[in-house]
């Protein structure tokens, strides 16, 4: 994949910030070790990073959820996500502040990733089992975003669920153009649960499928995840903002990823509001695989180098005209690809 080139002063910023992160970790490398040779730190332990504010981490331990400390990191360790399991050492005096020490990253078992303005892949969380997927009448969703989200979920290998927020609001003005929206989603294996925090519509079945692993709430920002989060969770006291009533879309609220431990069971990732979910570090090939009604018929196209645009032989258009495809994906699919070759 080919990044989009740097004029002069966007290279100089990022050189920028390279070198302020670069000292902000000698800074928490000196802090961790001043803890470490002080030694008011108790046995190594297990623990999970339930909270990411930077600098330090919040971590909640393994053996007893009660025990909860912000923490340094260690200068060897890489970047830690809400959802990382870790081996850390809680605080034990009064020296260290109560700040404990993270000495090391356990493996992880899956990552939600998406690329930053420079097209380079920034992890938001870890360990994820679950993609939820949120959108509402208002602000108004579109089909290439929601088709954005499943593909990104699709490369990662974690299960995606469409969550219809807000259905108190769905109307004769907006129900059909919502329903034509979702239609081809159950089909292909992406259910839709109709969700109102205000009626209480669908929270008794999204607790119960949540009760099982870890679930993030991906969205654009004011489709309601905070709203979702306190209705599900009450004492979560997570922040929620009102639309804008110039544009309705909304404003973020959420500023750091936090996991939330369920009363049903379960754990919960809130994560800061995404207007749009690049795939700026896709080829092409990952991208039709992304769209899993394609996948039958990659690779049987007469031509290598079919753009699935009316070529002879077109396996992908040969589904499309059966119906095995539908228009509304195509069309979709196309757009993504080409919003691709223009961010590359």
């Amino acid at each position: 994949m080919s990044k989009r080139r740097l004029n002069r002063r966007q290279q100089w910023r990022i050189d920028k910030i390279q070198k302020e992160r670069e000292a902000r970790a000698h800074r928490r490398a000196a802090s961790a070790e001043q803890v470490l040779e002080e030694g008011d730190l108790g046995p190594e332990q297990t623990g999970l990073v339930i909270a990411n504010y930077g600098t330090q981490v919040l971590v909640e331990s393994a053996a007893d959820p009660a025990l909860r400390q912000r923490c340094h990191l260690r200068a060897n360790i890489d970047t830690l996500v809400t959802g990382d399991r870790v081996a850390w050492s809680p605080a034990t005096g009064d020296s260290s502040g109560g700040t404990g020490v993270v000495g090391a990253r356990l493996e992880r078992q899956s990552e939600l990733q998406r690329p930053d303005r420079y097209g380079d892949l920034k992890t938001v969380a870890a360990n994820i089992d679950r993609i939820l997927i949120v959108i509402a009448p208002y602000p108004e969703p579109f089909a290439n975003a929601i088709d954005r989200y499943l593909v990104a979920a699709e490369t990662t290998g974690i299960a995606p669920l469409l969550l219809l927020n807000k259905s108190d609001r769905i109307d004769d003005g907006n129900r059909e153009e919502l329903e034509d929206l979702l239609a081809p989603y159950p089909g292909l294996g992406y259910p839709v649960l109709r969700l109102s925090t205000k009626t209480g519509e669908g929270l008794p079945a999204l607790l119960e499928t949540l009760a099982g692993g870890t679930s993030v709430f991906v969205g654009q920002s004011g489709v309601g995840k905070s709203s979702l989060v306190n209705a599900l969770l009450p004492s979560a006291g997570a922040r929620t903002g009102a639309l804008s009533e110039a544009t309705q879309k909304g404003t973020h609220t959420t500023t750091a990823a936090e996991l939330f431990h369920l009363p049903s069971g379960g754990d919960l990732i809130d994560s800061p509001g995404i207007r749009e979910f690049g795939l700026w570090h896709m080829d092409e090939q990952s991208l039709l695989e992304g769209f899993v009604e394609f996948r039958p018929f990659i690779g049987h196209c007469r031509f290598r180098d079919c753009r699935h645009q009316g070529e002879p032989g077109c396996a992908i258009a040969g589904a499309l005209a059966r119906g095995t495809i539908s228009e509304r994906r195509m069309d979709s699919f196309l757009r993504l690809r080409n919003s691709l070759e223009s961010e590359n």
